[in-house]
């Protein structure tokens, strides 16, 4: 949020290089920066979908292999795509952020020949008309200089496990080689089961805030009296569903005790959501 903040003047980019650091060490990094990226890039609001386009490019100028190959699968250019498609948000995005992601899309085109899906995917928007013709790509763009790469294995976060790792595999006994192959698939399952962490944490803070945002909506137009029956039903549909984040933001808190940056998020999400409800019956109540 910080890093595609539209109301500040210019570009956080301090803010960016520590969203691609934590890309970087991750292992599902790439995958979840993707996705908040599209759901950015996607924004109504022309100022956050820019900037979000900026950490992208920052992010594929700075996240390695990892990031590339997952930018360059169907399932995100397709997010790319939307955005210039008619049957899709290009009917509302605005020219200059559907002229920056074909940009984007084909300076990848460029710059990443052997992906198949980059080529297929430029190549459809042109034969669909979306594209008439390659875009110019600006000389004068500058990124700040890259941040570390990724590191090559996840042992080397934990030089104990590291060492016990290097000395197991140098043995010749059958069964230091089965204790590595243990302690491998212990680090890797407890790399999963973060991951899987971080998946729900991302997902319950993104749907707290587009369900408190539209509630927001929602509770100021039933304040003027001017709430449709359809959007009554809507309002009650969000208020159980905002009503049911609520144990699951309190499972996720226990989760994180130990990760202090990832419990203020959360715990921020619950304020949001403590508000939300608290409006929704303050509104009733005046009614």
């Amino acid at each position: 949020d910080e890093a595609t903040d539209p109301s500040i003047s210019e570009e956080n980019w301090d803010c960016i290089q520590r969203f691609c650091e934590q890309v970087n060490a991750d292992t599902e990094g790439p995958w979840f920066a993707l996705r908040l990226l599209a759901h950015k890039i996607q924004s109504p609001q022309e100022g956050e979908a820019l900037r979000a386009l900026t950490v992208l490019e920052t992010c594929v100028n700075n996240c390695g292999d990892r990031f590339h190959s997952e930018m360059a699968k169907f399932r995100f250019l397709n997010e790319l795509i939307k955005v210039l498609s008619p049957k899709y948000y290009g009917i509302w995005s605005s020219e200059k952020v559907k002229s920056r992601v074909t940009e984007v899309i084909f300076s990848w085109t460029v710059w990443f020949p052997q992906e198949v899906k980059i080529q297929d995917a430029y190549q459809m928007l042109k034969k669909q008309g979306i594209v008439k013709e390659d875009p110019k790509l600006p000389q004068d763009k500058i990124l700040p200089p890259p941040s570390p790469r990724p590191q090559n294995s996840i042992f080397d976060t934990d030089e104990e496990k590291s060492k016990l790792l290097a000395r197991l595999l140098k043995s010749s006994h059958p069964e230091d080689l089965q204790a590595a192959n243990r302690l491998i698939q212990s680090v890797i399952k407890e790399e999963q089961e973060k991951s899987a962490q971080v998946a729900r944490r991302v997902n319950a803070i993104r749907e707290v805030s587009e369900n408190v945002k539209r509630m927001d909506e929602l509770l100021e137009s039933y304040r003027r009296q001017e709430l449709s029956p359809a959007d009554q039903e809507t309002l009650q549909a969000l208020l159980q569903r905002c009503e049911r984040l609520r144990p699951l933001l309190f499972r996720l808190a226990s989760e994180a005790v130990a990760d202090e940056e990832a419990l203020a998020e959360i715990l921020q999400a619950n304020d949001k959501l403590s508000r939300a409800l608290g409006q929704y019956r303050q509104a009733v109540a005046s009614q």
